[in-house]
């Protein structure tokens, strides 16, 4: 008889069924996410990519920005740095987020939430990454790949949702983090959290500042977030919040050039959120409102907002089932003074106008509007088979309305595997600024769309203590806003690119194979029918972490093969290979203080993430931990 050989990858599944069938009722911990869905659902029964950044790591971390964390720990997603800390905004800015190739420049095909509230300056269509903070976060959940049908256009190409810290305990608690190093950086910051019966309240203040690797590169910043809760019955919660942000910061210019502008930026948030969670209802209404200030010493000044109603609710109707009904509107916009005219020629080219002469709408606010309405449905079979759907109906007020679907499902044939396959679209019609603003911009862009498949296996190994976690994509899309080089006349200007396919894979894995030890790995591979800025072809993250009575140790490796981004010449590889080697050691002097030192690029390399931006070699940073408690019941 003849035999027939599968490959041995396919057998895996097969051999993972057998041997973990008989410790099927084993008791393991779920993970238990939202952005998914909207509502509460095990991980392993969202159908999408979804990656999880924990309490744990965000603690255990010295870096005060939130974005370079997630750029290590989620496999598909890169951020661009230029410097040891800031990011800066208008030329020479880095902080640019790419998920599968995928995030715009700057990025505005990434959408970040707080909350679930969308966080993006009104005009410019894009996040300010020097914002986001690590002593405000809970967790952080991620969505590497297209979320349209959930949170709307600017969900083109993923989602990060920064779930902010909530005092959990009763009396009150007092963190405090100092810390100084490389280049006169200093970082300090101290939150506070109180509870008693049914008030919450949570503080934070932070305040970072460095001379910079390079000169003019300087930077500072003072964030402040405040946080307050209310049960108001066992099932339902208020939550209000509010945010502020003020930096300074500057454009070093590329080596050996002049250096560039300077820039003073306010920026704040707020939103109050009614939730209810009962056994067949879960929903929220929530308001936000976010707001900008911003100066550049080349004359320009603008102000935006982003203000918005959520209103979505789950209903449970029978065993297995979640209905999610759902409305959004957001409007947004700002003004900005001098604004500079769209002018075309004969051909329908833009055109530069001469001198920058101002234009007629010259501090005159410019608004659009989006309004959507989604449904979806979730249905589990046998405890096993989970089927997903959704439909989303987006109004533009420029581009008219949009069909937003999407279709997944996950199975967990034993509790130790999930097997998951889905569909999504991915919808993003021109920000304020690729139409309107200063050359360039072109006001007949089309919107931006993209069908993304994607399969995955998860798996718990040796009763929980491993996991892994292996994905594939193809992202097929169309109508790609990027900008053209110039060919004088005219000057750059966004266009439509055409059709583009990414296709790839990623991979996690965590292994703790006994309380002092833990150890984690992600690697992404990305190929590009045409390649896209701030994207690696191949990104490969190790780090292990183990505690020896009051000593903790860190090593960690980021190994980026084959860098893509802008360059004079257009989109091409600016660095073949970098590897960051970084190690951090901690020693807990008393309950209440610890000490840690901490090294990055130990291993002195040269190379750049922004085209022109050299990056610092050798650095380290040091610092104090206080963690205090009082008036526990």
């Amino acid at each position: 008889m003849k035999k027939i050989l599968l490959p041995g990858v396919l057998l895996l599944p097969f051999l993972t069924l057998f041997s973990q069938s008989i410790t099927r009722d084993t008791l393991e911990i779920e993970e238990v996410v939202v952005t998914g869905t909207r509502v509460e659902v095990a991980r392993q029964h969202v159908p999408l990519s979804v990656s999880l950044v924990s309490h744990v790591d965000l603690e255990q971390s010295t870096e005060s920005a939130l974005l370079p964390l997630l750029s290590e720990q989620i496999p598909g997603l890169f951020v661009t740095e230029r410097g040891i800390t800031g990011f800066g905004v208008a030329d020479g800015a880095a902080g640019q987020i790419n998920i599968r190739g995928l995030g715009g420049n700057p990025t505005t095909q990434v959408l970040i939430l707080i909350d679930g509230h969308p966080q993006f300056m009104g005009m410019f269509g894009h996040h300010l990454p020097d914002a986001y903070v690590t002593s405000d976060a809970e967790r952080v959940e991620v969505i590497r790949g297209p979320a349209s049908f959930l949170y709307g256009s600017n969900a083109f190409g993923g989602v990060i949702n920064i779930i902010t810290k909530k005092q959990k305990e009763e009396g009150l608690e007092a963190n405090v983090r100092l810390k100084y190093g490389s280049f006169n950086t200093q970082k300090y910051m101290g939150s506070v959290g109180y509870r008693k019966k049914k008030f919450n309240l949570f503080a934070s203040f932070n305040h970072d500042r460095t001379d910079g690797h390079r000169d003019s590169a300087d930077f500072q910043i003072y964030n402040g977030y405040v946080k307050a809760g209310y049960r108001i019955s066992p099932s339902m919660n208020l939550f209000a919040d509010f945010s502020l942000a003020q930096y300074e910061t500057a454009d070093p210019g590329m080596s050996g050039g002049p250096a560039g502008y300077r820039i003073d930026i306010l920026r704040g948030k707020t939103s109050l959120s009614f939730e209810n969670n009962t056994e067949k209802l879960e929903g929220a209404v929530k308001l936000y409102y976010n707001f900008g200030d911003h100066d550049i010493t080349d004359g320009w000044h603008s102000v935006d907002e982003v203000k918005g109603l959520m209103i979505y609710q789950g209903l449970k109707l029978f065993q297995g089932n979640t209905v999610t009904l759902g409305f959004d509107h957001m409007d947004y916009g700002g003004k900005g003074s001098p604004i500079v005219t769209v002018l075309r020629d004969e051909n329908g080219q833009v055109i530069m106008p001469p001198s920058f002469q101002l234009s007629e709408v010259n501090d005159t606010w410019i608004r659009m509007y989006n309004t959507s309405v989604y449904a979806s449905v979730q249905q589990m079979f046998w405890e096993q088979l989970k089927l997903n759907g959704g439909l989303r109906y987006e109004m533009n007020d420029t581009y008219g309305s949009e069909w937003i679907p999407y279709a997944g499902i996950s199975w967990s044939p034993v509790t130790a595997t999930s097997l998951k396959a889905s569909v999504s679209k991915g919808y993003r019609p021109p920000s304020i600024r690729e139409l309107y603003l200063f050359p360039p911009a072109n006001d007949v862009l089309e919107p931006e769309r993209m069908v993304n498949y994607e399969l995955g296996w998860s798996q718990r190994w040796l009763g929980g203590r491993m996991r892994t976690e292996l994905t594939g994509f193809r992202s097929d899309g169309s109508n790609l806003i990027v900008m053209v080089p110039p060919a004088p006349p005219p000057p750059p200007q966004y266009k439509n690119s055409g059709e583009f396919t990414n296709t790839g894979i990623e991979f996690a894995w965590n292994f703790s194979p006994a309380d002092p030890w833990n150890l984690h790995a992600n690697y992404t591979f990305i190929h590009m029918k045409t390649p896209l800025p701030a994207t690696p072809e191949h990104n490969l993250f190790l780090s292990g972490r183990y505690r020896l009575a009051k000593w903790s140790f860190l090593l960690k490796l980021q190994n980026i093969f084959n860098l893509y981004n802008e360059t004079a010449e257009g989109v091409q590889v600016l660095a073949r290979n970098y590897h960051l080697l970084g190690a951090r050691i901690g020693y807990q002097v008393a309950p209440f203080m610890d000490l840690f030192l901490m090294g990055n690029n130990l291993l002195d390399q040269e190379y750049q993430i922004n085209s022109g931006y050299p990056m610092p070699g050798i650095s380290a940073i040091g610092g104090v931990n206080l963690k205090l408690s009082a008036f526990r019941p």
